[in-house]
């Protein structure tokens, strides 16, 4: 899975390190894959759809495990073939995903259900899991790192919202009580919350598949964050020196200043302030 031309020496003193990284047959973790390619990570792509993992990894010389991260099973049987095909230094847990933008009184169930096993329930399980995994690695390497790509939804509820609020609320609390569970021991866990993200799938996706009103979310924002920024930060955060910890970056466009503040048309300079 080693990229060809000049390696390049990581925190832990190592050569080449493996991150896996969930949710990567699409949007932040698709381009979080090709970012850590870039610097020379070896990379294992995690997500449902086998066809566009091995696409990624055809492309860009990936590694590609389908796995539904909601399958207990399905989880313990990636888990064993990470830990028979090699160290694990860094998990990059980007799976999850919104379904609908109903009331609280008219929420439904099966939606909030659906939110919670793949923001949290998902999330507590690949921890779990891989732990050990990260713990082998940190002791030979130095260091070992988790970074968890929670959601501005996370931090501010808006109307329509609160399934996604609650389940990506409960995501990051798990972030916080893990840092400090693991204080001591040479694994940094970051937290990237990104606000709005134009990405092929997740808008469409929480909107059932209506690409009009997906793409009415984003009409008139000037330059919303794509994918590609969100990795860029990720990368970053590895690529660190290990001494440096993250905790929670906020990323939002310049035309979100808050999350319920989003300016659409052309940012321009105001000619009319004193």
């Amino acid at each position: 899975m080693t990229g060809s031309g000049p390696k390049k020496l990581y925190g832990g003193g190592m050569m080449n390190r493996r991150a896996v990284v969930t949710g990567a047959s699409t949007g932040i973790g698709e381009a979080t894959v090709r970012a850590l390619r870039a610097q020379r990570w070896d990379v294992v792509g995690v997500a449902r759809r086998a066809e566009r993992l091995e696409a990624l990894a055809e492309e860009t010389g990936s590694a590609a495990l389908a796995c539904d991260l909601t399958d207990a099973d399905a989880v313990e049987a990636m888990l064993a073939e990470l830990a028979r095909t090699g160290p694990v230094h860094a998990l990059v847990q980007v799976a999850g995903g919104a379904r609908g933008t109903d009331s609280v009184e008219g929420g439904s169930v099966e939606d909030w259900q659906w939110m919670y096993d793949a923001n949290v329930l998902s999330t507590q399980r690949l921890v779990a899991g891989i732990l050990p995994l990260l713990r082998e690695a940190a002791a030979q390497s130095g260091h070992a790192d988790m970074v968890f790509v929670t959601s501005t939804a996370a931090q501010i509820g808006y109307p329509g919202g609160g399934g996604y609020n609650a389940a990506k609320a409960a995501e990051s609390m798990l972030v916080k009580v893990l840092r400090q569970e693991l204080n001591g021991e040479p694994i940094r866990v970051v937290e990237i919350a990104p606000g709005m993200v134009h990405t092929e799938e997740f808008t469409l996706n929480r909107l059932g598949g209506d690409r009009v009103a997906a793409e009415a979310v984003y009409a008139g924002v000037e330059e919303p964050l794509l994918a590609q920024d969100v990795a860029d930060v990720i990368a970053f955060a590895l690529d660190a020196p290990r001494r440096v910890n993250l905790d929670l970056v906020t990323m939002r466009p310049v035309a979100q200043s808050a999350q319920h503040m989003l300016a659409r048309g052309p940012l321009q300079v105001r000619t009319d302030v004193d």
